[in-house]
């Protein structure tokens, strides 16, 4: 059983590790979604975040082809990194579940 539990708790660092990561990765990424506003005719870009409850909306100007693709892909990183965190989180409690459990007795 020691060898059991031995794997069991590399598994748990190296799924801390992992988490760790994508959370540098997820906080390096900037906040918030690209959003187009039609004014006069003319389109502008805004970066529309959220802030203690409220909603926040960073003028960005017209934006050129690449920095729309660009926030884009950052929008999708976001995404992948939320899900791929949560399967982690989701790994790491039942590590946690299975090592806090009862050891077998053998008869």
């Amino acid at each position: 059983m020691k060898i059991i539990k031995d794997v069991l708790e590399e598994e748990l660092r190296k799924a801390l590790l992992v988490q760790e990561g994508h959370e540098k990765a997820l906080s390096a990424l900037p906040r918030g979604v690209l959003v187009k506003k039609l004014v006069k005719g003319y389109q502008y870009y805004y970066l529309m975040s959220r802030e203690k409850g409220s909603v926040r909306f960073e003028y960005k100007g017209k934006l050129l082809g690449k920095d729309i693709k660009y926030y884009d892909t950052v929008r999708k990183d976001r995404a992948r990194y939320r899900q791929l965190l949560s399967e982690v989180k989701k790994r790491i409690a039942f590590i946690k579940k299975t090592l806090r459990g009862k050891e077998l007795r053998v008869a």
